[in-house]
């Protein structure tokens, strides 16, 4: 597998639990960076990309993507790789679900980036999503409030699928 990076904010707490879970079935083969403390040459290093972004608020993305996104939009992503995870609370906030996952995919799409590790929305309740694509969200969404249980086994899944996609 060509050079990986999972990408996320070593502050965010559920995020961060899930990128630990994902680097476990990955045998520790992942490097990670901090979105918070990334550039664009750090960022060029890679291949290949997993990124963990929580969607905030009324279906936003986090904030410390903001210093980052500018650069991102001038990038030219073509050859690289990139399967995505949010975090997301399908009852709370069930008319933007892991929105910000479908926002980066979207902005990653426009600049050449490929997408893998699309994930059937069936066994998720909500109104709408920026993260659909057809009957698919463009990754893996994470419900820690209303669907704990399924975090690890939704993980374990995805990273086998991961594992086929990337080049």
């Amino acid at each position: 597998m060509k050079r990986t990076a999972i990408l996320y904010s070593f502050n965010s707490q559920k995020t961060a639990r899930a990128a630990k879970m994902v680097q476990e079935e990955f045998g520790g083969n992942l490097e990670e960076v901090n979105v918070e403390e990334i550039t664009l040459n750090k960022f060029h290093d890679y291949e290949n990309f997993i990124l963990g972004v929580p969607t905030w608020f009324d279906g936003e993305l986090p904030n410390y993507w903001d210093e980052f996104i500018p650069e991102l939009e001038e990038a030219d992503l073509k050859g690289k790789t990139f399967a995505l995870y949010g975090a997301g609370d399908q009852k709370g906030y069930p008319e933007n679900f892991v929105d910000a996952m479908g926002i980066l995919a979207e902005l990653l799409e426009k600049r050449g980036g490929k997408i893998i590790g699309f994930v059937p929305n069936e066994g998720y309740e909500f109104e709408s999503s920026k993260a659909l694509r057809g009957n698919y969200f463009c990754g893996l969404p994470l419900d820690f409030e209303n669907q704990a249980r399924m975090v690890k086994p939704s993980i374990n899944r995805w990273v086998e699928q991961l594992k086929r996609e990337f080049d």
